[in-house]
This record gives structure tokens, C-alpha cells and sequence, in this order.
């Protein structure tokens, strides 16, 4: 398809009017009335993007595309990380996917430094056959104590354990084989995770799953936010476009899709013409920060967006990082899937990402492993300029 395709997922009024109203009514007033929910101006965005720009790439994957795990030699590439930590304990973790040609599972790696990892082990494999997620579960989309953005990624126990929610694929044999869909998963260390709840939390056979998702849904992102609970999310349509959108919920379990979904859509001609893909939302001061990724341009890339009341947003046109960035190579041909930690010890953001260099011979994932970003040079490191505006 161009990239001049028309923007997707425009609702339906006699569909989306009686679930408008109930979804309204979902959304706390304080919300959506905390604040101005106009369009954020083009200076404010550009303002407000500039502290994200001009840092530092590690030069190599901090996590391979083939790291040694015991007991998982197979696996092909890793995506998809997220940093956290536990109450009381100082080391950082990553949660990250592992892909062994058959469908996605999700690893632990552990840091003292937040850039020398070591694999743990498996935190949470694939389903049982035949249910919704058994051709792979993907951790990552946290409950968290504070979602400041530099506040640290500790984890948040409700209801006595931790939580996660989780992109899961029903059938083995290939990357995120359709119909993908979402699962709840508990935890009561933080580092094994268990299954939740027996059925999706989201899934495209839902009455209220419009057009736009119908396809396929993928990763999810949690924020808990005056007493709610929002996932925002991406998913795809029967062409493959991909746009994010918005789901609430009380309880975890039981999710109401905001009716003016989706909330984050494509650009005709932008580095988001085709995807618009893999939300992580933060608060930044007085404001909503939300990391994403862009397709366009023949490219995967770094974006970000903002919102002043977690509903409407204004994305920024120019990426924060293209693919190509980094002059090892290692992104060459995509760079998307960030999760942001900030280490007061040296007061630096470290952005990971999912870093595709495009090797031959990996035909399903490109050679990708995770990446490095980080807001001041790294001492030892070789300070590479990059290539974002």
C-alpha cells in the first residue's frame, strides 16, 4: 500500500454513538476536565520534544539477537524490552521477548548499571495449545507505583500481587501470527508470571472491537491513573495498517474501548503513514509524554506524542531517532519498541529499543536485539552523534 493511503479508522456515527456516551462515562471527569484539551500547538510540541533529542547511542545490543540463556539456545532474535524494578531491591530488570521461529516468549535479564545485562531465564512461556495464547505471551505492560518519568519503574502490588498485562498470539509457526489479542498476568515475585485470567481481556471477536483492530491487536501499555486503569495499545486492520488506541477498566479484568478510537492515527506522507504503533505513556510535569513508534518512509522509527488529559493526543511529524541512527549499523533498518529508565546515580535517561540491523540470513527478525540510547555519554563509550533533528 502507499503511503499516501487515507487515514484508517475513522468510526462510524450510528456504531460508536451509544458506546461514545458509556465510554464518556468511563473515563473519569477529572480527566477529562483537568485541563485544556485542544489540539497542543506545533511550538509547544516541538518545545516540549527537545529534551528527548541529540543523546548518545551505545554502539553495540545491550541484549543480542542470540543470548545465552540456559535451556533456550534457539532463540533468533529479542524484542520488545521493559525495565523495572522491585520494592527494596537496587538491580534493574528488563522483561524481553525471545523468538525461536515457533512464536514469542518472555525472558528476565538482570543490570546493576542499566547497560551490562544478564539473562535470568524464562518469566512467562507459552500457552497451553489451543487457547488464545499459545503461540506466545508478551510481558511488559506493567503496574507500576509512579508513571513520572523520572520516577523510578518500580512495580506496584494490587490486590496483594504484581501485574502485568501481555500480547498474546493464538497459533505457533511464525511472528505474531493473527489473531492476536491481551491477557492479564499476576505475579507474586515480580520475576515468575502466571496467566490471570483464562480469556482475553481484549480480543478482536469483542462487540465493541471496531474495523480498525479487527485484524490483529498487539502490545498493550498500562497506566493507572485517579482510580483507572487505561491500556493503551496498537492493532492492526484487514490491510495491515496499524494505529493505538484506548481501553479503561476498573479492575483489570474488564475493559471499555474509548469510542473515538483510535486515539493515535496515521499521517498520509509522515514517518507514520503505515504504522502508528506500540504507546508508552509517562507524566512529564504538567503534561502526558507518549513514546511510539512510526512506519514510513520505508522504516520503523522512534516517535513521540503529547496530551494534556491521556485522551487527546498531538504527535510530533519528525522522529525523535530514525532507523539508521546509530553508525555501528545495528538499526539500519529499524528502530521502534522503547522503554525509558532514569538513574538518578548519574542523573541520565537510558532509552532501550528494539534495534534491527537487517542480517542476512535472519529472515524473520532482522538480527534484531536491543538497543541504547541515553541522554548523556556513557563513561568508556564511544559518543555517537545521531541523526535526529
Amino acid at each position: 500500500m502507499s503511503i499516501g493511503d487515507r487515514l484508517l479508522g475513522e468510526l462510524p456515527v450510528k456504531k460508536g454513538l451509544l458506546l461514545f456516551v458509556l465510554t464518556v462515562l468511563a473515563i473519569p471527569s477529572s480527566t477529562c476536565a483537568g485541563g485544556d484539551n485542544s489540539a497542543i500547538s506545533p511550538a509547544t510540541v516541538k518545545q516540549w520534544s527537545q529534551k528527548f533529542r541529540g543523546w548518545h547511542y551505545w554502539p553495540d545490543h545491550v541484549i543480542p539477537a542470540n543470548p545465552k540463556i540456559d535451556g533456550f539456545a534457539n532463540i533468533l532474535g529479542t524484542d520488545v524490552p521493559t525495565v523495572y524494578q522491585l520494592p527494596g531491591d537496587k538491580k534493574w530488570y528488563m522483561s524481553f521477548v525471545g523468538f525461536n521461529g515457533q512464536g514469542y516468549q518472555s525472558f528476565l535479564a538482570e543490570s546493576d548499571d542499566l547497560l551490562h545485562w544478564k539473562p535470568r531465564g524464562l518469566a512467562l512461556g507459552f500457552g497451553k495449545k489451543g487457547e488464545f495464547d499459545y503461540g506466545g505471551r508478551v510481558i511488559g505492560a506493567f503496574l507500576y507505583e509512579s508513571y513520572d518519568l523520572q520516577a523510578p519503574r518500580v512495580l506496584k502490588k494490587w490486590q496483594g500481587k504484581y501485574w502485568s498485562l501481555y500480547g498474546a498470539y493464538p497459533h505457533q509457526g511464525g511472528y505474531e501470527l493473527p489473531p492476536g489479542s491481551e491477557g492479564l498476568a499476576s505475579s507474586e515475585d515480580g520475576l515468575s508470571w502466571q496467566r490471570a485470567k483464562d480469556t482475553p481481556i481484549l480480543a478482536v471477536t469483542d462487540p465493541d472491537c471496531r474495523d480498525w483492530e479487527k485484524h490483529c491487536i498487539y502490545q498493550p501499555w498500562l497506566v493507572e491513573h485517579d482510580g483507572t486503569f487505561y491500556n493503551f495499545y496498537n492493532a492492526a486492520n484487514a490491510k495491515g495498517r496499524e494505529q493505538s488506541g484506548l481501553a479503561t477498566s476498573k479492575d483489570l479484568r474488564t475493559w471499555t474501548r474509548f469510542a473515538e478510537n483510535p486515539i493515535l492515527k496515521l499521517r498520509p506522507g509522515g514517518y507514520d503513514s503505515v504504522f502508528s504503533s506500540d504507546p508508552k505513556v509517562f507524566r512529564d510535569g504538567d503534561h502526558w509524554t507518549m513514546f511510539y513508534f512510526g512506519l514510513g518512509h520505508g522504516a520503523a522509527h522512534i516517535m513521540v506524542a503529547f496530551s494534556r488529559d491521556l485522551v487527546h493526543w498531538t504527535a510530533d511529524p519528525e522522529p525523535l531517532y530514525k532507523a539508521g541512527g546509530n553508525p555501528s549499523g545495528i538499526d539500519k533498518e529499524h528502530a521502534h519498541k522503547m522503554s525509558i529508565a532514569y538513574n538518578p546515580a548519574n542523573e541520565t535517561y537510558y532509552l532501550f529499543y528494539n534495534a534491527v540491523p537487517g542480517t542476512s540470513g535472519h529472515r524473520a527478525t532482522g538480527g534484531r536485539g536491543i538497543g541504547l540510547i541515553t541522554s548523556k555519554p556513557l563513561p568508556g563509550s564511544v559518543s555517537l552523534k545521531n541523526n535526529s533533528k
